[in-house]
């Protein structure tokens, strides 16, 4: 009766046969592991408002000075790209952002609204600058002056200044994909804004 040796013959590396184990079932149970943690429970509306926020698209529309600032924001410096935002169209039809940036008086007002409402929905208005806050330096005495843009059209965030820095405008459009997030975001309005727009006379 003859029987195989359990010697490996000399010269022959016992690490071969560690080499064929491929070890399926670790890789396998590896595998599954890696899977639990790539699927995200989600709702529809979340998926739907982070394609928004990402890929915000601006209408080419600048009035005054704040205008300079806005192209300083979408130059290389500070890359609005980064935001999904640097995309700025030639057509309102093509765009969901408003960037109102500078003095709008009342002949340009009717340009404004009809720009407006060819965008398609869901749009949104920043109101950048003092003048299309609230009119600016103008306010008092200039007649042909506009009196805040949120007369004519729906603004969602306003990024103050005389002319705003382009940090303040990432800023508010920061601010405005939380909007669209769905969360209110971390800026709080101090208590002497709202003291302030008290004392502001305004009369329809």
């Amino acid at each position: 009766m003859s029987r195989d040796s359990t010697t490996p013959p000399e010269g022959y590396d016992v690490q071969r046969e560690n080499m064929l184990d491929f070890k399926v079932p670790e890789q396998f149970h590896t595998i599954n592991q890696q899977d639990d943690k790539n699927f995200i429970l989600t709702t529809v509306d979340e998926v739907f408002n982070w394609a928004k926020l990402s890929s915000i698209w601006p209408v080419t529309f600048g009035l005054a000075c704040c205008a300079i600032e806005m192209m300083a924001t979408s130059a290389t410096r500070y890359d609005i790209d980064r935001f999904g935002a640097g995309a700025f169209r030639a057509t309102p039809r093509q765009a969901d952002l408003m960037i109102v940036s500078g003095t709008v008086t009342g002949k340009m007002a009717t340009r404004l609204k009809l720009i407006y409402d060819k965008m398609p929905e869901p749009k949104w208005v920043i109101a950048m600058g003092s003048c299309a806050i609230g009119g600016g330096p103008y306010f008092k005495y200039g007649y042909h002056v506009v009196k805040g843009v949120d007369l004519i059209v729906p603004v969602d965030v306003y990024v103050p200044g005389c002319p705003p820095r382009p940090e303040v405008l990432l800023e508010g459009l920061m601010r405005l994909q939380d909007k669209i997030r769905g969360r209110e975001g971390k800026f709080k309005v101090p208590k002497w804004v709202s003291d302030y727009a008290k004392k502001i006379p305004y009369r329809k």
